[in-house]
């Protein structure tokens, strides 16, 4: 029962994860330009509040992703 709540949420943060992953701007933008990630960056590091934030929550996300992972491994491991 547990695993398989755990499974759902891995899925569910992996999805999150690889969405927020595709948000970052690269070398030529992306599609955190939309949400106001482009532009002008301040002095201040060369990045947005918007670009600081979707850091943050891709990191979150991945540690996240990386809790649920270690869980399925010991469980079914």
């Amino acid at each position: 029962m547990l695993a398989g709540i755990v499974a759902v949420i891995h899925a569910i943060v992996s999805l999150v994860l690889v969405f927020l992953i595709l948000l970052h701007s690269g070398k030529g933008g992306g599609m955190s330009d939309v949400f106001g990630g482009g532009g002008m960056a301040s002095g201040l590091g060369g990045s947005t509040v918007v670009e600081r934030n979707l850091d943050r929550i891709t990191v979150v996300a991945a540690i996240l992703f990386t809790i649920t992972t270690l869980l399925l491994v010991w469980q079914w491991g």
